[in-house]
């Protein structure tokens, strides 16, 4: 449920003095969105991302540079194939839908492909929902909406998405369309590359849902989005397009229910200390002090997915936190949060000896010191 207008407006203010004085805001994507999904503890990352903090910008400044991104090849190639997949009115995009997803439908063609041209995120998100409208209202022939936007409630602030094409079927459903730029290899493609398309493509379903809930008032039935979304790669190393239907119904869940669990990013910066701000300008001392008033919860898959790792990385080393070993070792641990506390655990020197977790601390200790004993003889 979107804020009233006048708390609304105060949180924004109080975002952009986050960001610091004339800072432009960095627009949360469905990739930042994922990330964040699959890490809904960390406050740290939840406020960054939702006062449009460069979290790129900010590393560096704190001395931790990450490598995390796109190259600017990468993006020109991506660019470049995607312009191939969407040209003479996306007639091969639509057809590579018919194909692997719609069959029994007639084929595709003088399909609409409306203007979405509108100024700003909202009058776009406005001029996508009113396509959609229009095509839920006449069914019976193929749209394809090139770079539509879509918004989605985070945690009491709106996000504002761009997948890269949506299409409408002769039925009135709504289909999620990824163009990635890696190879589609024998008819098969990079297993983590392909689930990270599948979680980026879960947070388009979820706001497409939200428009046809919408829509579901105005039009019976109420649009069906689909949970089976088109891939679209390069074949083999060639720049020609094959697609993939791939099913994300697991990746919807999971991300819904991740993004449910994040706290509220008023409630988070209520808690903030006065004056505290994000500005990559601050001098190093007071910047580190502000970016650690927030609390983060680092773990090993962040390298891949957050500028900021390389610094949460650092600092949970400094502390001896065990979600450095990973979430699965931090699982195990169950009460025993620190390095120490664990060595401690494991030499009976603290820890309830009744604690599953202490208990196979200590067996596996005294394993090891029968081995080095029997090693040494």
């Amino acid at each position: 449920m979107p804020l009233p207008r006048t708390r609304g407006t105060a949180l924004r203010q109080r975002l952009a003095e986050l960001r610091g004085p004339e800072v432009p805001a960095k627009a949360l994507d469905a990739r930042a969105l994922a990330a964040l999904a699959a890490n809904p503890g960390c406050a740290r990352r939840a406020i960054l991302d939702g006062a449009g903090v460069n979290k790129a910008a900010l590393a560096s400044a704190l001395g931790a540079p990450s490598a995390f991104g796109q190259s600017q090849f990468a993006l020109t190639r991506g660019n470049a194939f995607e312009a191939k997949v969407k040209a003479d009115g996306g007639a091969e995009l639509l057809r590579l839908v018919h194909d692997k997803l719609d069959r029994s439908a007639e084929p595709p063609a003088d399909a609409r492909v409306p203007d979405l041209t509108a100024a700003g995120p909202r009058g776009r998100t406005a001029r996508t929902e009113l396509e959609l409208r229009e095509a839920a209202a006449h069914p019976g022939a193929w749209t394809l909406l090139d770079h539509p936007m879509l918004a989605l409630d985070v945690a009491g602030s709106p996000a504002f998405l761009e997948p890269d094409a949506v299409v409408v079927h002769p039925d009135g459903s709504w289909t999620v369309v990824e163009i990635k730029s890696f190879p589609l290899l024998d008819g098969s493609a990079d297993p983590a590359k392909v689930g990270a398309a599948a979680r980026q493509a879960a947070v388009y379903v979820l706001a497409l849902e939200e428009v046809a809930a919408r829509l579901g008032a105005e039009v019976a039935p109420a649009p069906r989005v689909r949970h089976r979304v088109l891939l679209v790669c390069p074949r083999d190393f060639s720049n020609l397009p094959a697609a993939s239907a791939v099913d994300i119904r697991k990746q919807r869940a999971v991300t819904a229910r991740q993004l449910a669990r994040l706290t509220r990013i008023e409630d988070i910066v209520g808690a903030l200390p006065e004056g505290t701000c994000f500005s990559p300008e601050l001098p190093a001392e007071e910047l580190t002090a502000a970016v650690e008033s927030v609390p983060a919860t680092y773990a090993p898959e962040c390298l891949s997915a957050c500028e900021l790792a390389f610094h949460c990385r650092a600092r949970s080393r400094q502390e001896g936190a065990v979600t450095s070993l990973g979430r699965p070792v931090r699982a195990e641990l169950g009460g025993l949060t620190t390095v120490e506390d664990v060595l401690a655990a494991a030499r009976g020197e603290a820890g309830d000896p009744d604690d599953p977790a202490v208990a196979a601390l200590r067996r596996a200790a005294a394993l090891r010191a029968e081995a080095l004993e029997a090693a040494c003889r």
